[in-house]
């Protein structure tokens, strides 16, 4: 499986990059896309019309603002792209869905299988407990730009489907008391946090906690691999984690 990395020289690039490496899910690295070129094992572009090598599948670690022309690219060579980068804006979200009209194409907002078992807890103790109060919080390092992190969204419309009536508050500020229906979204960032979120259902009597907690951002990267591995061969559309899992 010929890789082209997109966001080649970042934090999750390296991880990627080393994974390949040891041949992680038959995965073999051949070019990378990112805003600066270097010298390293593989060819290093900062533009996708400069990629001379054939691959089967694009994964992208990079920035959000690069979708555009990382989709044009795959549009017009037919190939398949993982999305695993998250922060996207309403015009963003539209191109990935119209592009998977035409190729495969995965993307979610966490690369993780832990956090796609803590999204279906998440929705079931929403259910069962329909009286609880729901609060949300998530830790990133202190270089993460968006807020509230993509899972931590995820998480909260994944709680919607149970709970059609439920809205999300971002922070709290104010005097005035919660509602029931609030999913409040809480976002700390700190230090050098790989990642976590934890989901908090209280009722007057109990409470119940559930949290995901990552330990290395090795965890995304073996994930967005296993996400390439499962999308090569596919028919176009658009899949998520909960396709794989």
């Amino acid at each position: 499986m010929k890789i082209l990395l997109c966001g080649l020289n970042g934090h999750m690039g390296i991880e990627v990059e080393k994974l390949c490496k040891e041949g992680y899910r038959g995965a073999a690295l051949v070019a990378g896309v990112d805003v600066k070129s270097g010298e390293g094992d593989v060819p290093c572009y900062t533009d996708f019309d400069a990629v001379k090598e054939e691959v089967d599948v694009i994964v992208d670690f990079s920035h959000h603002s690069a979708i555009f022309p990382l989709l044009a690219y795959a549009r017009k060579k037919k190939i398949p792209v993982v999305v695993a980068t998250t922060g996207q804006n309403e015009a963003e979200l539209a191109a990935i869905t119209q592009a998977a009209a035409e190729i495969p194409l995965f993307f979610s907002a966490n690369m993780s299988y832990g956090v796609a078992l803590l999204v279906e807890l998440a929705k079931k103790t929403a259910a069962a407990l329909p009286e609880g109060e729901i609060e949300i919080v998530e830790v990133h390092h202190d270089r993460k730009i968006d807020a509230p992190s993509g899972t931590a969204l995820m998480l909260a419309n994944a709680i919607c489907e149970v709970r059609p009536e439920a809205f999300t508050v971002m922070g709290r500020s104010g005097h005035a008391p919660r509602t029931k229906e609030e999913i409040g979204i809480h976002s700390l960032r700190m230090g050098n946090v790989v990642g976590e979120h934890e989901v908090i259902v209280a009722t007057q009597s109990q409470t119940i906690t559930l949290k995901h907690e990552a330990h290395s951002r090795a965890l995304f990267a073996e994930g967005a691999l296993a996400a390439a591995d499962f999308l090569v061969g596919k028919q176009a559309g658009l899949y998520t984690m909960k396709d794989m899992v």
